[in-house]
């Protein structure tokens, strides 16, 4: 009984993560977050010293960039609970937060325009 190769089911949920918890997804969206949070916290050192507060650059920094990539980390790794209670996640439970963002930018994009099709019933009286 020679029969030809087969594949053999097998669990591949975690391939393709990096540190257990980030899918590269994640992790990409979560750097870029960080850099923007290190970013901020150079404008808001900038304005600490103008203010002749005493502290360290990289202390505020630091604070930024991990609250900007866990903020990240958020919204490229969850989904919005499918729950019955709320508007918002009765018409969009079960999703990706990081999906959700995406489609609200292209309505932005296309100025809140929303196109229906619309056909008129024909009566055969």
């Amino acid at each position: 009984m020679a029969g030809g190769p087969y594949n053999i089911p097998r669990n591949t949920k975690g391939e393709g993560r990096f540190f257990y918890i980030f899918s590269t997804k994640a992790l990409i969206v979560t750097i870029v977050f960080a850099l923007i949070g290190i970013m901020f916290g150079l404008i808001i050192y900038a304005f600490l010293l103008i203010a002749t507060i005493k502290t360290s650059s990289a202390l505020v920094c630091l604070i930024c960039a991990i609250i900007f990539g866990a903020i990240g980390f958020i919204i490229s790794s969850f989904k919005i609970p499918d729950s019955n209670n709320f508007e918002i996640t009765r018409k969009a439970g079960g999703e990706y937060i990081d999906q959700i963002v995406l489609r609200f930018i292209k309505f932005k994009m296309k100025k809140n325009k929303i196109y229906t099709f619309f056909t008129e019933e024909k009566n055969n009286e």
